[in-house]
C-alpha cells in the first residue's frame, strides 16, 4: 500500500551507535566477550593450520592449495562476522510513536498502528523488540551473542555467510588436523613439527575438538537460517508459531529478498542486501 508523506527533520538517533553515529555497535559486555572469543578461536585455528600443519609440510603443492583455500574462507568468515556485528539489523527509530510523527508520516485516520510499549516506536509488521539492543528490530530472527547483535532484515545475509564460512573452515581444518595427526603417527613424530611431540599433540587435539564442535554448531545454524528464509519466516515467528498476517513471498523471492539477485555477490560479505524502496528508506531511517 502506498502512503503520502511529508518530509520532516529530526535529530540523529545515536542509540547503539558509535564513531559519531556512523557505526552500529551494541554495548553488551557478554556479547563483546563472545565476539572477542570468536576472533581468538579463528586466530588459534590460523596458528595451528599454518605453523603446525602447512608450513612444516614437505609437500609444497599440498601446502599452497590448502593455504589458499583456508585463508580465503577464514578472511571471508572474519569479514562476515564484522559485517554482521557492525550493521544495523533493522532498528526502528525510538520514540517515533507520537501524534505529530504519525501525522507527518502520512498514516490515514483510523488506520491500525502497532506501538511498542518498551521503546515507544511505531512497530512495523514482523518487527520484534530485543531486550539486549533495547530496540524493535524489523524481521528479527534472534539475538546472537557470538556476533554481539541481532540478526534482522539488514544483516541476515552476513550472518548466513558467517555460519557458512565458519562451517567451511571448521571442516577443512578438521580434515587437515586428522591427516596431520595420522601422518605424525606413521612417521613416529620425526620431522612432524617444529614443536615437541607433546605440544604438537595438544595443539592438534584442541584444533580437532574446536573444529568438530563449531562445524556441527554452525552447520545447524546455517540449516535453520536457510530453512527460515526458504519458508519466509523468522526464528521468532517459527518459535512462537505466529500465524502469517503478511503475504508470504515465493521461495525464490524470499531468498532474493535476503541475498538479492543471483550473482557472485551472494557469497560476498561486501555486497549488501537488496536496497529498500524509497518509502521504506524514509520511514525507517534512523
Amino acid at each position: 500500500m502506498d502512503y503520502e508523506y511529508t518530509p520532516f527533520r529530526k535529530e540523529m538517533d545515536l542509540h547503539n551507535k558509535c564513531c559519531g553515529g556512523m557505526v552500529w555497535c551494541i554495548r553488551d559486555i557478554c556479547g563483546i566477550i563472545c565476539a572477542i572469543l570468536t576472533w581468538l578461536l579463528i586466530l588459534y585455528a590460523e596458528f595451528v593450520v599454518m605453523f603446525i600443519i602447512l608450513i612444516p609440510s614437505p609437500y609444497s603443492l599440498y601446502s599452497i592449495i590448502n593455504m589458499v583455500i583456508f585463508q580465503t574462507c577464514a578472511f571471508l568468515a572474519f569479514a562476515s562476522h564484522l559485517r554482521t556485528m557492525f550493521t544495523d539489523p533493522g532498528a526502528v527509530p525510538k520514540g517515533n510513536a507520537t501524534k505529530e510523527m504519525i501525522k507527518q508520516m502520512g498514516f490515514r485516520e483510523g488506520q491500525v498502528i502497532f506501538k511498542c510499549p518498551k521503546c515507544c516506536s511505531i512497530k512495523p509488521e514482523r518487527a520484534h523488540h530485543c531486550s539486549v539492543c533495547q530496540r524493535c528490530i524489523r524481521k528479527m530472527d534472534h539475538h546472537c551473542p557470538w556476533v554481539n547483535n541481532c540478526v534482522g532484515e539488514n544483516n541476515q545475509k552476513f550472518f548466513v555467510l558467517f555460519t557458512f564460512y565458519i562451517a567451511a573452515i571448521s571442516l577443512h581444518s578438521l580434515f587437515m588436523a586428522v591427516n596431520q595427526f595420522l601422518t605424525c603417527i606413521r612417521n613416529e613424530w620425526k620431522d612432524c613439527s617444529t614443536y615437541s611431540p607433546p605440544a604438537t599433540v595438544v595443539l592438534l587435539l584442541f584444533l580437532i575438538f574446536e573444529a568438530l564442535l563449531f562445524a556441527i554448531f554452525t552447520a545447524v545454524m546455517l540449516g535453520t537460517q536457510v530453512q527460515a528464509i526458504w519458508n519466509d519466516e523468522t526464528g521468532i515467528e517459527q518459535l512462537k508459531k505466529e500465524e502469517a498476517r503478511w503475504v508470504k513471498k515465493s521461495r525464490w523471492k524470499s531468498i532474493q529478498a535476503v541475498f538479492g539477485r543471483f550473482s557472485i555477490g551472494w557469497f560476498s560479505p561486501f555486497a549488501g542486501p537488496t536496497p529498500k524502496t524509497k518509502y521504506e528508506s524514509y520511514l525507517y531511517s534512523v
